[in-house]
């Protein structure tokens, strides 16, 4: 409690009500405006049970705030005390005369206070304040007033339409805009006078001007002002029309070397501003006694160049650490050395060369597994290469841990020609086992892209591979580059033309099939490949398998042997096979290859056909006329009678009397009724029967 709450306490505690009186005339006369500390005495007052004299000093009070023009502390006093007032239209008249002293010179003042009912039921208090907040939250949008909306700049209202209650404004970048009543505090920002952007509305020569003088100093303006960090991109986009787009590079490079603009870290880099030189030295290094060991250098790497001294302790701290640390963290150290190199203040006198962290007796493995940084992480590889005898092994173990793109090209690239056995060990397993290491697989994708060796190495396991990868969880945070690889130019569309006409076929099956592709990516690859090998459009167009559930049954076994029994014994001999070495000699290994991509594309067709393959059924055959299903009676000129049955080609046997209906001769009778007589060849059969199949 204040000294004067304690003292009007003190009083009200002894039931001084008269020195009260003399006290509550001093302290109002002093300070007026502290209307917070008044009514809490006035409440005190109330609470003792002298609520006539609270009234009579509220009174004393209300009237030095009137006399004074002293109008918001008067409205905060009327919300807190007004109930002091006698009655509840004296409160009102006192709120709207209050209101009246504070906005009545805005344009739309009368008809918000008309649109919120403020001069409608007087001695109703509660919705008195309710009317007045209302009314606060639509002056805050008046006609004239300055806000920022998100995204689209600074503008002006320049309308209020009560009936539709919007507001229209002029912003920089979208001149007419309608915002709701309700939107507008959500949406819209007030900015006070003196604000940057509101200065950048008023008067941009001014800034324009200094600009061009003063580049720092209006960097300094405009972050000074910002409530929080900015983003380069933010900067840029704040001083839009200010700095000429074309000198943009070297004025932002003289303006953020001011001493006093402090780069903060982080995953996007920003920029705020320091009272003075000297308070941004210090508040860099209370940052850099409080950083973590890799944003220490993070830090050195942005300032290295403010202060001589400040860096020189910066370097200290950082070789200190990383000689500490060395053994424990050989990455931290690599990092640290790197970094006191790049900034010319390495210490002489440091104790270790990279040497101790790269070559023999050190395990390198751990310092890459460590290494965040691409560019770090590539020029350890290089020097391993140059310093070590067994780069080729520690090479391939990096090879199933690395992620990056371009480490992985600089990696196999390097085995290419000196140890071509390691990459392609490597590359075997990315084609069979994506899954061990989903964004080395994305990168052989992209990769098989543009080079054809890729492609041409399994075309058609690569494109289901590809396909299944895309319905993979363990591969959501690559959708994005393996849809890519979906599109024209894009590896998928150019494996189609590296497949086999056995091979087409099963990737128009998989295509046809695969619920991990749109519309709109399958229809294009699915002409390619039937313009690519036109058989395969025959096929297509063929229209749905009429079967027997006898001959269904039979595939469906089929299907099911192949997948549980025969496809996972052919993987386990491939498994061994892979075990006996070198890929490029062993014969077990081609062979058991070669028997897998018999046994998927047997799958592939099985799966096609069953898609198409519908079952007859005798009993709901019409026999009205000869169908797929029906025995067809049949007599030659000769008097000679045979019988044929029509049905599919899974359950044709000529020998037996049972004919496919893509045969000639069952084309020739499909269709035909009892009497209708069929040429073939120099002969002619009458039809004389028709009955469904038994």
């Amino acid at each position: 409690m204040t000294e004067s709450g304690e003292s009007f306490a003190k009083l009200i505690g002894e039931e001084a009500w008269a020195e009260i009186d003399d006290a509550w005339v001093e302290a109002v006369a002093a300070r007026p405006g502290e209307v917070t500390r008044h009514a809490g005495v006035l409440q005190q007052l109330v609470a003792a049970g002298r609520e006539r004299q609270a009234a009579e000093l509220f009174e004393v009070l209300d009237e030095q705030l009137v006399e004074a023009a002293l109008w918001e502390p008067r409205l905060a006093l009327l919300r807190e005390a007004g109930r002091l007032a006698s009655g509840g239209e004296a409160l009102h008249r006192r709120v709207a005369e209050t209101l009246r002293r504070l906005y009545g010179d805005r344009p739309s003042f009368e008809a918000f206070a008309e649109k919120v009912g403020l001069f409608r039921a007087p001695d109703v208090v509660p919705r008195t304040w309710e009317k007045v907040e209302r009314l606060l939250a639509l002056l805050a949008f008046d006609v004239g007033t300055v806000v920022e909306m998100q995204g689209r700049g600074v503008g002006r209202i320049v309308e209020v339409n009560l009936a539709l209650e919007s507001l229209r404004i002029d912003l920089e970048r979208q001149p007419g805009l309608v915002v709701g009543f309700r939107a507008a505090s959500r949406l819209l920002r007030t900015l006070p006078a003196g604000h940057f952007l509101r200065r950048k509305l008023e008067t941009p020569e001014e800034l324009q001007e200094l600009a061009a003088a003063d580049p720092p100093a209006l960097l300094g303006l405009l972050l000074a002002g910002s409530e929080r960090p900015l983003t380069a991109g933010e900067i840029k986009e704040a001083l839009a029309g200010l700095v000429d787009e074309k000198r943009w590079t070297s004025w932002w490079a003289s303006a953020r070397k001011h001493p006093q603009v402090i780069t903060g870290g982080g995953g996007r880099q920003t920029y705020h501003w320091a009272a003075s030189s000297a308070a941004a030295l210090s508040a860099l290094r209370a940052e850099f006694e409080a950083a973590a060991p890799r944003e220490r250098l993070d830090l050195l790497r942005r300032h290295a160049s403010r202060d001589e001294a400040f860096t020189r302790g910066m370097a200290a701290g950082i070789a200190a650490h990383a000689t500490a640390e060395r053994e424990h963290d050989p990455a931290l150290a690599f990092e640290s050395w790197f970094a006191l190199e790049r900034a010319g203040v390495l210490p002489p006198d440091l104790g270790w060369t990279i040497d101790d962290l790269i070559g023999a007796p050190a395990d390198p493995r751990r310092l890459l597994a460590g290494l965040e940084d691409r560019i770090l992480r590539e020029r350890a590889l290089a020097m391993i290469r140059e310093r070590r005898a067994d780069w080729v092994e520690i090479y391939r173990d990096a090879l199933a841990k690395e992620a990056d793109p371009r480490v992985l090209g600089f990696l196999t690239e390097a085995l290419r020609s000196v140890a071509p056995a390691e990459r392609e060990r490597f590359l075997e397993e990315l084609l069979n086992q994506p899954r061990r290491n989903p964004a080395a697989f994305v990168w052989f994708v992209e990769q098989a892209a543009e080079e054809a060796e890729l492609r041409a190495r399994n075309p058609l396991r690569l494109l289901q591979q590809l396909l299944a990868s895309l319905r993979d969880g363990a591969f959501t945070p690559f959708r994005s580059r393996l849809a890519a690889m979906i599109e024209s130019g894009g590896t998928l569309p150019r494996l189609l033309s590296a497949l086999s006409e056995e091979q087409a076929a099963q990737a128009l099956a998989l295509l046809e099939r695969d619920h991990a592709l749109a519309d709109y990516q399958r229809a294009p690859l699915l002409n390619a490949l039937t313009l690519r090998f036109p058989a395969l459009r025959e096929g297509a167009e063929s229209g749905l398998l009429y079967v027997t559930p006898e001959a269904l049954a039979a595939r469906r076994e089929e299907l099911q042997r192949l997948t549980q029994v025969e496809i996972p014994a052919n993987r386990k001999a491939i498994e061994e096979a892979r075990a006996h070495g070198d890929l490029r000699e062993n014969f077990e290994y081609k062979a058991a290859r070669e028997r897998h991509e018999y046994l998927n594309a047997r799958v592939a067709a099985l799966h096609r056909d069953l898609g198409r393959a519908r079952p007859l059924d005798p009993a709901t055959i019409d026999a009205s006329e000869v169908r797929i299903g029906t025995r067809v009676t049949l007599r030659d000129r000769e008097g000679n009678e045979r019988r044929l049955t029509i049905l599919g080609p899974w359950d044709s046997r000529p020998e037996e009397g049972i004919v496919s209906y893509e045969s000639d001769l069952a084309k020739r009778l499909l269709g035909g009724t009892v009497g209708s007589v069929v040429p073939v060849g120099e002969s002619e059969l009458t039809i004389i029967g028709i009955v469904p199949y038994r």
